[in-house]
């Protein structure tokens, strides 16, 4: 079974490469230079644009924030949702139809399109390209959410929302091969909104303060703090609750950065499982299906997220998916209005 792991010997190699993340910090913030003096332009969309990102790579909980937006705006503004459709096998400008599947579009666009009705999904690495694709379709968006797209400098997005790990802040981060950032920490001042995710419920307004303090925002900037609210009734081909599978065998399957959360929630929910980790969107092969099954003796349930559902479904059954929502621990209204207040004054929508 290919389940990835990071070993010692791979925290020895990155700390090796430690001088590439020093060439890799110079590269990027030269970049960064000169898309921020004009040199490179940016494109800025008279349609609002809201870009959801982060400064490492995954885990931070993009998808349930994207959906938190979705939700948010939806019934009264026409919601576009753009990705780069990462591992998908089309390429190009793609809109999401009845046809769409996530080797076409990507397993999280993919997810977008099959959750929610009445919105825009499509996927263009060319993220410039893809909005002037949308301002041109019939019935335009009037919101544009950027899946992922926070070091695409070519769109500069009218509202950033930079998320980061309770766990793993980017404050406590180096760049990459070392740490897991993609660019410099001074990268987050590109934001208006930061977002700690994937917080404690129980996390203290004095833990908050102390948080905030150490990301150091600027007075332009708002902090948040998110937690994981999981739905104790499973989906899939039907409905069970965790409670009816707590004495049968389990198989959990995870293609997911950071699956730490989901398997700290199910133990603590005394659930016992075999869990089969594979790395952040892995494409499962025929090998993979024919393993996993084999390990599937005595109808045992075979559990994974909603991202890894959308891209197995098909293949295996008595599968189920435990559904996931962002929440905020405080101040829920107030994003919200800084959210609507930014699509209302927008010039399209004003």
């Amino acid at each position: 079974m290919n389940c990835f792991v990071i070993s010692p010997m791979m925290k020895f190699l990155r700390n090796l490469l430690y001088p590439i993340s020093l060439l890799y910090g110079l590269i990027t913030s030269v970049r960064n230079y000169l898309y921020e003096n004009a040199i490179i332009e940016s494109t800025q969309f008279d349609t609002p644009t809201i870009v959801v990102g982060n400064l490492s790579v995954g885990g931070t909980g993009k998808t349930p924030q994207i959906e938190y937006l979705i939700r948010l705006l939806k019934d009264n503004f026409k919601v576009a949702v753009l990705s780069r459709g990462y591992k998908r096998k089309s390429e190009g400008f793609v809109l999401a139809d009845k046809t769409a599947t996530a080797e076409t579009i990507g397993d999280e666009p993919f997810q977008y399109y099959k959750k929610f009705n009445n919105i825009i999904v499509c996927v263009d690495a060319d993220r410039t390209n893809a909005i002037e694709e949308l301002e041109h379709i019939k019935n335009p968006p009037e919101i544009v959410l950027l899946d992922d797209a926070f070091q695409h400098r070519k769109v500069k997005g009218g509202l950033n929302i930079l998320l980061t790990a309770y766990n793993n802040l980017y404050v406590n981060d180096v760049m990459l091969p070392t740490g897991n950032l993609r660019e410099s920490k001074k990268g987050a001042k590109r934001a208006q909104v930061i977002i700690v995710t994937k917080c404690p419920n129980s996390l203290s307004e004095k833990e908050q303060v102390k948080i905030t303090k150490k990301l150091r925002p600027s007075i332009y900037q708002k902090v948040f703090f998110t937690t994981i609210d999981y739905n104790n009734e499973l989906k899939g081909a039907n409905s069970i609750t965790l409670n009816e599978i707590k004495n049968k065998d389990i198989i959990l399957i995870t293609g997911i950065a950071n699956p730490k959360p989901l398997t700290a929630y199910l133990s603590d929910n005394g659930l016992k499982f075999k869990h089969l980790k594979f790395k952040d969107h892995h494409q499962f092969t025929i090998k993979d299906i024919v393993e996993i099954k084999k390990l599937q003796s005595n109808n045992a349930v075979l559990l994974t997220t909603e991202k890894d559902y959308v891209r197995i479904f098909d293949k295996l059954e008595n599968l189920y998916y435990l559904p996931i929502e962002t929440k905020f621990i405080n101040r829920k209204n107030d994003f919200e209005n800084i959210i609507k207040k930014y699509v209302e004054q927008s010039s399209r929508n004003s």
